[in-house]
Protein backbone atom coordinates (compact mmCIF):
# COMPACT_ATOMS: atom_id res chain seq x y z
CA UNK A 1 0.00 0.00 0.00
CA UNK A 2 2.49 2.39 -0.84
CA UNK A 3 2.08 6.29 -2.85
CA UNK A 4 -1.09 8.76 -1.55
CA UNK A 5 -3.11 7.31 -4.38
CA UNK A 6 -6.11 5.23 -2.76
CA UNK A 7 -6.50 1.65 -5.27
CA UNK A 8 -9.44 1.47 -7.19
CA UNK A 9 -9.98 -1.95 -6.23
CA UNK A 10 -9.02 -1.52 -2.40
CA UNK A 11 -12.36 -2.66 -0.79
CA UNK A 12 -13.87 -0.62 1.87
CA UNK A 13 -12.79 -1.75 5.37
CA UNK A 14 -16.08 -1.94 6.84
CA UNK A 15 -16.02 -5.61 8.73
CA UNK A 16 -14.20 -7.04 11.11
CA UNK A 17 -12.78 -9.77 8.84
CA UNK A 18 -11.17 -7.45 6.60
CA UNK A 19 -10.27 -4.91 9.44
CA UNK A 20 -8.50 -7.87 10.62
CA UNK A 21 -6.89 -8.71 7.14
CA UNK A 22 -5.68 -5.19 6.92
CA UNK A 23 -4.24 -5.02 10.26
CA UNK A 24 -2.65 -8.69 9.16
CA UNK A 25 -0.83 -6.75 5.84
CA UNK A 26 0.27 -3.48 7.87
CA UNK A 27 2.14 -5.51 10.42
CA UNK A 28 4.19 -7.15 8.07
CA UNK A 29 4.76 -4.02 5.60
CA UNK A 30 6.20 -1.91 9.02
CA UNK A 31 8.04 -4.82 9.90
CA UNK A 32 10.02 -4.97 6.55
CA UNK A 33 9.72 -0.95 6.64
CA UNK A 34 11.24 0.06 10.22
CA UNK A 35 13.62 -3.53 11.00
CA UNK A 36 14.54 -3.21 14.34
CA UNK A 37 14.90 0.41 14.35
CA UNK A 38 12.93 3.02 16.70
CA UNK A 39 9.64 5.02 15.73
CA UNK A 40 8.49 8.36 17.05
CA UNK A 41 4.89 9.26 17.26
CA UNK A 42 2.98 11.95 18.70
CA UNK A 43 0.19 10.34 20.63
CA UNK A 44 -2.62 12.78 20.88
CA UNK A 45 -5.50 10.44 22.17
CA UNK A 46 -7.43 10.79 19.19
CA UNK A 47 -9.00 8.41 16.92
CA UNK A 48 -5.71 8.42 14.10
CA UNK A 49 -2.59 8.13 16.34
CA UNK A 50 -4.18 5.93 18.52
CA UNK A 51 -4.65 3.55 16.29
CA UNK A 52 -1.64 4.06 14.08
CA UNK A 53 0.39 3.24 18.33
CA UNK A 54 -1.96 0.12 17.98
CA UNK A 55 -0.44 -1.06 14.91
CA UNK A 56 2.86 -0.34 15.84
CA UNK A 57 3.18 -1.71 19.02
CA UNK A 58 1.34 -5.00 17.51
CA UNK A 59 4.30 -4.32 15.02
CA UNK A 60 7.53 -3.32 16.81
CA UNK A 61 6.65 -2.81 20.54
CA UNK A 62 8.66 -1.21 22.56
CA UNK A 63 10.80 0.47 19.48
CA UNK A 64 7.73 2.24 18.87
CA UNK A 65 8.01 5.57 21.38
CA UNK A 66 4.89 7.36 21.88
CA UNK A 67 5.01 10.91 23.34
CA UNK A 68 1.65 12.38 24.59
CA UNK A 69 1.56 16.19 25.06
CA UNK A 70 -0.62 17.14 27.84
CA UNK A 71 -1.22 20.85 26.99
CA UNK A 72 -3.91 21.62 29.43
CA UNK A 73 -6.65 21.83 27.14
CA UNK A 74 -7.54 18.42 26.50
CA UNK A 75 -11.36 17.20 27.56
CA UNK A 76 -12.08 16.22 31.17
CA UNK A 77 -10.03 12.49 31.99
CA UNK A 78 -8.60 12.19 28.32
CA UNK A 79 -4.44 12.32 29.31
CA UNK A 80 -5.65 9.28 31.90
CA UNK A 81 -6.99 7.57 29.68
CA UNK A 82 -3.92 7.59 27.39
CA UNK A 83 -1.84 6.28 29.96
CA UNK A 84 -4.51 3.74 30.82
CA UNK A 85 -5.17 2.34 27.77
CA UNK A 86 -1.56 2.58 25.95
CA UNK A 87 1.11 2.23 29.07
CA UNK A 88 -0.73 0.12 31.52
CA UNK A 89 -2.82 -1.81 29.31
CA UNK A 90 -1.06 -2.53 26.17
CA UNK A 91 2.50 -1.70 27.58
CA UNK A 92 3.34 0.96 25.33
CA UNK A 93 6.84 2.74 25.39
CA UNK A 94 5.00 5.91 26.46
CA UNK A 95 6.68 9.84 27.33
CA UNK A 96 4.21 12.01 29.26
CA UNK A 97 4.67 15.70 29.23
CA UNK A 98 3.06 17.90 31.61
CA UNK A 99 3.28 21.35 29.43
CA UNK A 100 0.18 22.55 31.29
CA UNK A 101 1.54 25.74 32.13
CA UNK A 102 3.46 26.29 29.59
CA UNK A 103 0.86 26.50 27.12
CA UNK A 104 -1.17 28.36 29.29
CA UNK A 105 1.62 30.81 29.92
CA UNK A 106 2.26 31.48 26.36
CA UNK A 107 -1.85 31.80 25.68
CA UNK A 108 -2.49 34.05 28.28
CA UNK A 109 -3.81 37.68 27.18
CA UNK A 110 -4.08 36.26 23.20
CA UNK A 111 -7.76 37.31 22.87
CA UNK A 112 -7.28 36.64 18.54
CA UNK A 113 -8.50 33.22 17.70
CA UNK A 114 -5.86 32.47 14.69
CA UNK A 115 -3.10 33.73 17.00
CA UNK A 116 -4.01 31.09 19.84
CA UNK A 117 -4.16 28.36 17.50
CA UNK A 118 -0.55 29.22 16.00
CA UNK A 119 0.67 29.30 19.44
CA UNK A 120 -0.44 26.18 20.16
CA UNK A 121 0.57 24.63 17.02
CA UNK A 122 4.19 26.02 17.56
CA UNK A 123 4.65 25.28 21.25
CA UNK A 124 3.63 22.02 20.25
CA UNK A 125 5.84 21.60 17.22
CA UNK A 126 8.55 22.88 19.96
CA UNK A 127 7.51 20.56 23.21
CA UNK A 128 7.57 17.57 20.83
CA UNK A 129 11.04 18.66 19.07
CA UNK A 130 12.50 18.83 22.80
CA UNK A 131 11.32 15.34 23.70
CA UNK A 132 12.75 14.27 19.97
CA UNK A 133 16.29 15.48 21.05
CA UNK A 134 16.53 13.70 24.36
CA UNK A 135 15.64 10.62 22.40
CA UNK A 136 18.38 8.08 20.64
CA UNK A 137 18.17 5.78 17.63
CA UNK A 138 14.89 7.48 16.20
CA UNK A 139 14.72 6.77 12.16
CA UNK A 140 11.09 7.28 11.42
CA UNK A 141 8.21 9.60 12.37
CA UNK A 142 5.06 7.83 12.73
CA UNK A 143 2.09 9.78 12.14
CA UNK A 144 -1.94 9.75 11.88
CA UNK A 145 -2.51 10.96 8.38
CA UNK A 146 -6.24 9.69 6.70
CA UNK A 147 -6.92 9.72 3.17
CA UNK A 148 -8.89 12.63 3.28
CA UNK A 149 -5.89 14.64 4.64
CA UNK A 150 -4.25 13.80 1.96
CA UNK A 151 -7.35 15.07 -0.39
CA UNK A 152 -7.84 18.39 1.17
CA UNK A 153 -4.18 19.26 2.08
CA UNK A 154 -0.33 18.29 1.68
CA UNK A 155 -1.01 15.27 3.95
CA UNK A 156 0.03 16.74 6.98
CA UNK A 157 -2.60 16.82 10.12
CA UNK A 158 -1.66 20.70 11.42
CA UNK A 159 -1.77 20.33 15.53
CA UNK A 160 -1.70 16.51 16.22
CA UNK A 161 1.10 15.56 14.39
CA UNK A 162 4.45 17.27 13.64
CA UNK A 163 5.29 18.60 10.05
CA UNK A 164 7.16 21.42 11.48
CA UNK A 165 10.35 19.82 12.79
CA UNK A 166 13.45 21.66 12.61
CA UNK A 167 15.80 20.16 10.12
CA UNK A 168 17.88 18.25 12.43
CA UNK A 169 15.35 16.25 13.43
CA UNK A 170 13.29 14.81 10.15
CA UNK A 171 12.85 11.65 9.97
CA UNK A 172 11.75 8.98 7.29
CA UNK A 173 7.56 9.02 7.45
CA UNK A 174 5.76 5.98 8.78
CA UNK A 175 1.61 6.11 7.83
CA UNK A 176 -0.38 2.94 8.37
CA UNK A 177 -3.69 4.62 7.69
CA UNK A 178 -3.38 7.13 5.22
CA UNK A 179 -5.50 5.25 2.44
CA UNK A 180 -7.88 4.92 4.92
CA UNK A 181 -11.14 6.93 5.93
CA UNK A 182 -12.53 8.05 9.12
CA UNK A 183 -15.02 4.94 9.28
CA UNK A 184 -12.16 2.40 8.24
CA UNK A 185 -9.82 3.86 11.04
CA UNK A 186 -12.38 3.26 13.66
CA UNK A 187 -12.98 -0.43 12.20
CA UNK A 188 -9.43 -0.98 12.50
CA UNK A 189 -9.24 0.15 15.67
CA UNK A 190 -12.25 -1.84 17.24
CA UNK A 191 -10.28 -4.50 15.35
CA UNK A 192 -6.86 -3.82 17.17
CA UNK A 193 -8.93 -3.61 20.58
CA UNK A 194 -8.70 -0.03 21.73
CA UNK A 195 -11.90 0.85 23.69
CA UNK A 196 -15.75 2.55 22.18
CA UNK A 197 -15.01 5.77 23.73
CA UNK A 198 -11.58 6.09 22.09
CA UNK A 199 -12.88 4.72 18.61
CA UNK A 200 -15.89 6.20 18.46
CA UNK A 201 -14.69 10.03 19.85
CA UNK A 202 -16.71 12.76 18.42
CA UNK A 203 -14.64 14.83 16.28
CA UNK A 204 -12.08 17.25 18.69
CA UNK A 205 -10.43 20.39 17.19
CA UNK A 206 -6.68 20.16 17.21
CA UNK A 207 -6.23 23.40 19.82
CA UNK A 208 -8.44 21.27 21.82
CA UNK A 209 -10.57 23.53 24.73
CA UNK A 210 -8.25 26.78 23.54
CA UNK A 211 -11.49 27.50 21.08
CA UNK A 212 -13.79 26.82 23.50
CA UNK A 213 -12.97 29.01 26.11
CA UNK A 214 -13.57 31.78 23.79
CA UNK A 215 -11.28 35.16 23.58
CA UNK A 216 -8.05 35.14 26.41
CA UNK A 217 -7.96 31.89 28.05
CA UNK A 218 -8.08 32.15 31.87
CA UNK A 219 -7.45 29.04 34.41
CA UNK A 220 -11.04 29.49 35.90
CA UNK A 221 -12.80 29.65 32.73
CA UNK A 222 -11.15 26.91 30.87
CA UNK A 223 -12.01 24.67 33.86
CA UNK A 224 -15.43 25.80 33.58
CA UNK A 225 -15.41 24.82 30.25
CA UNK A 226 -13.61 21.32 30.89
CA UNK A 227 -16.23 20.27 33.91
CA UNK A 228 -19.13 21.59 32.28
CA UNK A 229 -18.12 19.23 28.89
CA UNK A 230 -17.82 16.43 30.89
CA UNK A 231 -21.41 17.00 32.59
CA UNK A 232 -22.32 16.96 28.86
CA UNK A 233 -20.89 14.01 27.61
CA UNK A 234 -21.72 12.19 31.22
CA UNK A 235 -25.49 12.87 30.23
CA UNK A 236 -25.60 12.33 26.65
CA UNK A 237 -24.31 9.03 27.35
CA UNK A 238 -26.70 7.91 30.04
CA UNK A 239 -29.17 8.80 27.83
CA UNK A 240 -28.19 6.99 24.64
CA UNK A 241 -27.07 9.90 22.39
CA UNK A 242 -23.47 8.62 22.34
CA UNK A 243 -22.28 7.80 18.78
CA UNK A 244 -25.65 8.87 17.79
CA UNK A 245 -25.05 13.20 17.94
CA UNK A 246 -22.17 13.76 15.20
CA UNK A 247 -20.39 16.65 17.95
CA UNK A 248 -21.82 18.17 21.10
CA UNK A 249 -19.44 20.48 23.56
CA UNK A 250 -20.01 23.40 25.48
CA UNK A 251 -18.02 27.11 24.92
CA UNK A 252 -18.31 29.67 28.01
CA UNK A 253 -17.20 32.77 26.07
CA UNK A 254 -15.44 35.36 27.84
CA UNK A 255 -18.72 37.60 29.12
CA UNK A 256 -20.84 37.68 32.73
CA UNK A 257 -23.50 38.49 33.47
CA UNK A 258 -26.04 39.07 36.79
CA UNK A 259 -27.13 35.87 38.39
CA UNK A 260 -27.69 35.19 42.28
CA UNK A 261 -26.75 32.87 44.71
CA UNK A 262 -27.38 32.26 48.27
CA UNK A 263 -29.31 35.34 48.21
CA UNK A 264 -26.20 37.10 46.88
CA UNK A 265 -25.17 38.75 43.53
CA UNK A 266 -23.46 36.50 41.61
CA UNK A 267 -21.48 38.09 38.11
CA UNK A 268 -20.44 34.61 36.23
CA UNK A 269 -20.36 33.55 32.96
CA UNK A 270 -22.86 31.55 30.93
CA UNK A 271 -22.51 28.23 29.38
CA UNK A 272 -23.41 27.44 25.84
CA UNK A 273 -24.51 23.57 24.76
CA UNK A 274 -24.10 22.98 20.99
CA UNK A 275 -25.23 19.92 19.27
CA UNK A 276 -24.91 19.52 15.80
CA UNK A 277 -25.09 16.42 13.11
CA UNK A 278 -23.08 16.80 9.71
CA UNK A 279 -21.23 14.28 7.19
CA UNK A 280 -18.63 16.08 6.59
CA UNK A 281 -18.60 19.28 8.69
CA UNK A 282 -18.96 21.25 5.36
CA UNK A 283 -22.81 22.05 7.18
CA UNK A 284 -24.58 21.18 10.11
CA UNK A 285 -28.29 20.45 11.66
CA UNK A 286 -29.29 21.17 14.92
CA UNK A 287 -29.79 17.95 17.32
CA UNK A 288 -33.43 18.49 19.37
CA UNK A 289 -32.02 17.74 22.91
CA UNK A 290 -35.40 16.56 24.71
CA UNK A 291 -36.44 19.40 27.43
CA UNK A 292 -36.54 16.79 30.32
CA UNK A 293 -32.18 16.28 29.56
CA UNK A 294 -32.17 19.73 28.95
CA UNK A 295 -33.11 20.73 32.53
CA UNK A 296 -30.71 17.93 33.96
CA UNK A 297 -27.51 18.90 32.42
CA UNK A 298 -28.55 22.49 32.93
CA UNK A 299 -29.34 21.48 36.73
CA UNK A 300 -26.14 19.86 37.43
CA UNK A 301 -23.47 22.56 35.60
CA UNK A 302 -25.31 25.49 37.56
CA UNK A 303 -24.69 23.37 40.71
CA UNK A 304 -21.14 21.37 40.05
CA UNK A 305 -19.53 23.90 38.26
CA UNK A 306 -18.06 26.98 39.56
CA UNK A 307 -18.17 30.54 38.18
CA UNK A 308 -21.61 30.13 35.59
CA UNK A 309 -24.73 31.32 36.33
CA UNK A 310 -26.86 30.54 33.20
CA UNK A 311 -26.44 27.94 30.59
CA UNK A 312 -27.51 28.25 27.00
CA UNK A 313 -28.47 26.40 23.82
CA UNK A 314 -27.41 27.41 20.35
CA UNK A 315 -29.64 26.68 17.76
CA UNK A 316 -27.89 28.40 14.80
CA UNK A 317 -27.15 25.81 12.00
CA UNK A 318 -23.98 25.63 9.89
CA UNK A 319 -24.46 27.71 7.65
CA UNK A 320 -24.40 30.52 8.90
CA UNK A 321 -22.90 29.53 11.72
CA UNK A 322 -19.97 27.57 12.25
CA UNK A 323 -19.38 24.62 14.30
CA UNK A 324 -16.94 26.07 16.71
CA UNK A 325 -17.56 29.29 17.90
CA UNK A 326 -13.78 29.98 17.24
Amino acid sequence: MNGNVRPETMARINSPALANAFIKEQVTELKEQIGDKKVLLALSGGVDSSVVAALLIKAIGKNLVCVHVNHGLLRKGEPEQVIEVFRNQMDANLVYVDAVDRFLDKLAGVFDPETKRKIIGKEFIEVFAEEAKKLDGIEFLAQGTIYPDILESDGIKAHHNVGGLPKDLQFELVEPVKLLYKDEVREVGKALGLPDNMVYRQPFPGPGLGVRCTGAITRDRLEAVRESDAILREEFANAGLEGKVWQYFTTVPDYRSTGIKDGKRLWAWPVIIRAVNSVDATSATIEEIPYALLGKITNRILNEVEGVNRVLYDLSPKPIATIEWE
